[in-house]
């Protein structure tokens, strides 16, 4: 039994991996931190965690979480980065679920994050926690960056046809769109259900904070560099990531199906859909798969990787969850074993 606590627990992300952890077996959740609801019952605000959770919010304190296995980060971006080295020091192990050790290089987090780093020399050390690449790396960690969902999502899509030197470097298509989850709990104008209902527009068109994470990822897989035009989008719907991905080939006699099947061969958390299939959002939806479809249409050269996953699941929580099974030596599908939602 593990000891684990999460900063900044009222957030989306924050209420799922409540939910997940909830039902593990060998976590104890000691401490769920929240500056604006301190003192108040975790049932009182998620009272579909009545009688499975029956601890209070609190202040965040060093003290305390410092008496943790575990803590997770389910915060904004910028507050793991000032937490973590003394939380480290008192020997807990962090997984972070926002962006503060996703990028290697601290000059590309500033420029993206408009703040300077805050423990730079840190992210050597951090683990990107994308278990179908870093699995024995995530073992060993103490630090993990949980990927971001739009990264997910697209670097699992890409991932075989750059591993096998399959497509040209420079010319990736990501055209992902998102439920309006992957915004975040808060209140704003944008994301009211009359201004987001009916409607369907892309956002960040001219340079997104995940660009470089995915690049990185992208990069890592070939050693060389790469051009990506990443364009997100804004779907009325509360969660699920679909990416379209477009690549040309190098030679039009691959068999694509064959190489997906096996670079995915094994791995509990990612489904490659029969030859011709599309999937759709809502067979991911409150699970934690990426299923994944590729085909190349009518034989003309041009890749097309279809990748959805559930953005607060595969995208957020449920990634957190099986990296910290990994880090603690269980079972990797342990608390995630559940079907999608359907309807």
């Amino acid at each position: 039994m593990i000891r684990v606590g999460i900063v900044g627990g009222t957030g989306y992300t924050g209420a799922e991996l409540l939910r997940l952890l909830a039902r593990h077996p060998l976590v104890s959740l000691t401490t769920i931190t929240s500056r604006a609801e301190a003192g108040l019952a975790v049932a009182d605000i998620f009272s579909h965690l009545r009688g499975r959770v029956d601890i209070a919010f609190t202040e965040p304190d060093i003290g305390r979480l410092g008496d943790c296995d575990l803590v997770f980060f389910a915060t904004p971006n910028g507050t793991a980065m000032k937490m973590a080295p003394e939380l480290l020091k008192r020997g807990v192990k962090l997984i972070d679920l926002a962006a503060d050790f996703r990028l290697k290089d601290p000059r590309e987090w500033e420029r993206w994050y408009q703040e300077p780093h805050a423990s730079p020399e840190l992210l050597a050390e951090a683990v990107y926690g994308l278990p179908e690449v870093h699995r024995e790396a995530i073992r060993g960690a103490r630090l993990v960056a949980n990927p971001g969902c739009y990264p997910t999502a697209v670097t699992l899509g890409f991932l075989p046809l750059l591993e096998q030197d399959l497509i040209e470097p420079d010319w990736l298509i990501a055209d992902a769109k998102s439920g309006v989850s992957g915004a975040g709990r808060k209140a704003s104008i944008g994301m009211l259900m009359a201004e987001v209902g009916e409607s369907f527009k892309a956002y960040g068109v001219t340079g997104h904070r995940h660009q470089p994470e995915i690049l990185q990822n992208l990069t890592q897989a070939t050693g060389h560099a790469l051009s990506l035009t990443f364009v997100p989008h804004l779907l009325p719907m509360i969660r699920g990531i679909e990416a379209t991905l477009y690549a040309r080939l190098r030679k039009s006699d691959c068999d694509l199906q064959s190489i997906y099947q096996a670079r995915y061969s094994g791995e509990p958390y990612v489904d490659v859909m029969p030859a011709g299939a599309c999937p759709d959002t809502r067979s991911v939806r409150g699970s934690n798969t990426c299923r994944i479809a590729v085909t190349e249409p009518l034989g003309q050269g041009v890749a097309v990787v279809q990748s959805v996953i559930d953005n607060l699941v595969k995208g957020a929580a449920g990634q957190a969850v099986q990296n910290m099974n990994l880090m603690f030596g269980f079972e990797e599908t342990m608390a995630l074993g559940d079907l999608a939602l359907l309807p």
